[in-house]
């Protein structure tokens, strides 16, 4: 009689112990609710993860910045490129078509095994011919960061990978100690031609009160003004910030991060692109100035002379 209430005892303590833990216990469906939730926000290019690239391929797979919304039972796309603004994804298989003047975009995407996967099929008019005809793409956490895998117009196409992260998530670069006046020789007024035979230029005043402030100007061969940038540098916590306003917008930093007596490195891998600036002064005197992911690529590089030599 006593060990019949002794194991009675026993199994109804076991019993509600299991009771509490599974109320505890996350559900496998919270698990995958959380795991979807991590992909709401907005991301950032860091790293091309692409096997077999060369330096110069490397780049990000999709945009260099999107974002990605998550509602009940969807996921709403913005940034994914195509133009495509607002497109909410079903996790139910079903399609989502976007019409365009000359094609249909239809998407179709999933929730599966901790992985949000979608596709997007183009069909185009009749008499339109070429073009990309699907794109595969698919995101998941890693203890790095999202991953991202792109392959356009699968099985032939090549998977591309990469990895994003929020913002605020990624480490700005350690600022090199400076002060204005060691950037003097970047002072005067700068001009060169574009390949495409327009011409660009800077003007940079000289270092005073802690800045040096600039405006860029691109005419066009028709000779109309086709873009302006204001730029400045300034000092800031013992080091120096490159401020780009391209249009009059707001100002993206760029934090000095290496120089010497005719060079000039600027970083900000929380931009979408570019993330580097060099500025470089030649033993003939003339300068470059070039932008472009913070490793390989293909960077964009504009070749300037002093005005009048």
């Amino acid at each position: 009689m006593i060990v019949n209430t002794y194991l009675a005892s026993a199994l109804a303590l076991l019993a509600t112990a299991g009771a509490a833990f599974s109320a505890l216990a996350p559900s496998a469906g919270q698990t995958q609710a959380d795991g979807l939730r991590a992909l709401d926000g907005e991301w950032t290019f860091v790293e091309d993860r692409t096997e077999g690239r060369a330096l110069e391929q490397l780049g990000p797979p999709m945009s260099s910045k999107f974002s990605m919304r998550v509602e009940e039972g969807a996921v709403v796309l913005n940034g994914h490129g195509s133009g495509h603004r607002d497109v909410r994804i079903a996790l139910d298989g079903s399609t989502t078509e976007v019409k365009e003047a000359k094609s249909t975009a239809r998407y179709r995407g999933s929730w599966k095994d901790a992985k949000f996967e979608y596709e997007v099929a183009f069909e185009r008019a009749a008499g339109t011919s070429g073009g990309i005809g699907l794109i595969r793409r698919s995101f998941r956490m890693t203890n790095d960061g999202l991953l991202v895998s792109v392959v356009v117009d699968p099985p032939a196409g090549k998977e591309s990978i990469g990895i994003y992260r929020h913002a605020q998530d990624i480490a700005m670069p350690t600022p090199a100690k400076a002060t204005i006046s060691d950037l003097a020789w970047l002072a005067g007024a700068w001009v060169g031609t574009r390949s495409s035979g327009s011409s660009i230029e800077e003007r940079w005043s000289p270092p005073r009160g802690g800045a040096m402030l600039a405006v860029s100007r691109t005419v066009n061969t028709s000779g109309k003004m086709s873009m302006f940038e204001y730029l400045r540098i300034v000092e800031k916590d013992g080091g120096l910030v490159y401020v780009a306003q391209p249009g009059g917008k707001a100002p993206t930093e760029f934090v000095l991060s290496e120089f010497g007596k005719t060079r000039a490195v600027f970083e900000n891998p929380r931009h979408d692109y570019p993330k580097r600036i060099v500025y470089e002064l030649s033993a003939d005197g003339s300068l470059s100035a070039t932008i472009g992911q913070l490793k390989g690529g293909t960077p964009t590089r504009f070749e300037f002379k002093r005005e009048g030599r």
